[in-house]
């Protein structure tokens, strides 16, 4: 099977809307945008998946559709690691795409591999489990009170973790609000947290160390990513894991540093930024080789959520499936819900995705066809 086409959709998604707060850039969304990448084959089979879109739908997509249509014609579908391979190639002679460009495509011709093949995509990547616990990940939230009443909603309904991602604005009231939290659900409930790298080496020291007293499950990218000097001394001195690496470009090359000299405890890893399916099990192999987890990052879209389970199904390293809260604000895309029941995500048994996405949707959802 071939690649015929690769068509590129511009998406607005008019039903879910984020206030300027609620992401901490202070720019509120009218209607969340995003990318349909559908790839079709010479013997009529087609697959579709959505990508991260930044500011603008329609400039992400003009970009991408420029570099990946010619890249991708005429290819032979299975041949997914020689197109990874060349890609890297060409990406950096001349491309040079957002992280979030070629991770769709490559989850299309995965999709396709294991529809042919019959087979579950997790099963057809290599099953590894039927089932994976879930948690719920807060956007950025007023203040204490409402991360704890946050935070008692997400036990109440049975998820089995929660994580924060605190203002950032100020690490005193950043530590207050993780202590609310814990008095709000107990010793025992797992919490971890995501400060989005706002602090200084000394601050993020003082922030883990609290954690650590209240026990934290681990610390995830409390400075950028690619500060690997103060990341080393930050997971030196600290007993609890800090967890990095999800907006790195070129993974798995650029983790492999990471991984090797102790840049942080454990790393992260998504088919949407770390380049699809491939990119993401190159990585999260990696950390194995390592004993180290790599947990996988929400990729906000219930589509891509959906890739994220069945990856799930094909890797050990990773202990949970995270999903954004309040899932109702980016349950759209698929023509069924995520298979989450009393906290557990059990992986799909229909071929390829298991759940068919909602062409209707995407339909109306189409600012401009690319």
């Amino acid at each position: 099977m071939r690649i015929a086409s690769l068509e590129v959709r511009a998406c607005r998604h008019r039903g879910a809307s984020l206030g300027g707060s609620a992401l901490r850039d202070g720019q509120g969304r009218e209607g969340l945008e995003y990318l349909v990448y559908s790839v079709k084959t010479d013997c009529g089979r087609e697959a579709s998946m959505f990508g991260f879109a930044g500011r603008s739908a329609i400039g992400a997509g003009h970009l991408a559709a420029a570099s990946l249509r010619p890249f991708f014609a005429g290819r032979n579908l299975l041949d997914r690691e020689a197109a990874w391979n060349d890609w890297r190639t060409a990406d950096r002679w001349w491309h040079h795409l957002p992280i979030y460009s070629y991770g769709p495509v490559d989850c299309c011709l995965w999709i396709l591999g294991a529809e042919a093949a019959g087979q579950p995509l997790w099963r057809y990547i290599g099953g590894a489990r039927a089932e994976v616990p879930v948690y719920a990940s807060s956007l950025v939230l007023p203040d204490a009170d409402a991360y704890a009443a946050e935070a008692r909603a997400v036990q109440a309904a049975g998820l089995k973790a929660y994580k924060i991602h605190p203002p950032g604005k100020s690490l005193v009231k950043d530590i207050d609000i993780h202590r609310a939290v814990r008095d709000a659900v107990g010793d025992d409930f797992p919490l971890m947290s995501d400060p989005v790298a706002p602090y200084t080496l000394d601050e993020a020291v003082r922030l883990g160390r609290e954690l650590e007293r209240l026990n934290y499950l681990w610390l995830e990218e409390p400075l950028p990513d690619e500060s690997f000097g103060a990341l080393r001394e930050l997971t030196r001195v600290l007993d609890i894991p800090v967890i990095g690496t999800e907006v790195l470009p070129k993974h798995p090359y650029s983790v492999a540093e990471c991984l090797a000299t102790r840049v942080v405890d454990g790393v992260r890893a998504d088919p949407s930024w770390s380049g699809g399916v491939t990119g993401t099990l190159k990585t999260a192999r990696l950390a194995e080789a390592f004993h180290a987890p790599c947990e996988l990052h929400t990729t906000i879209f219930h589509p891509l959520e959906l890739v994220n389970l069945h990856l799930n199904g094909a890797i050990g390293n990773s202990r949970y499936f995270e999903v954004l809260w309040p899932m109702e604000t980016f349950a759209f895309g698929l023509a069924g819900p995520l298979p989450i029941k009393n906290g557990i995500a059990k992986m799909p048994e229909g071929p390829g995705l298991g759940i068919a996405l909602d062409r209707d949707l995407i339909e109306n959802d189409t600012l401009e066809l690319l």
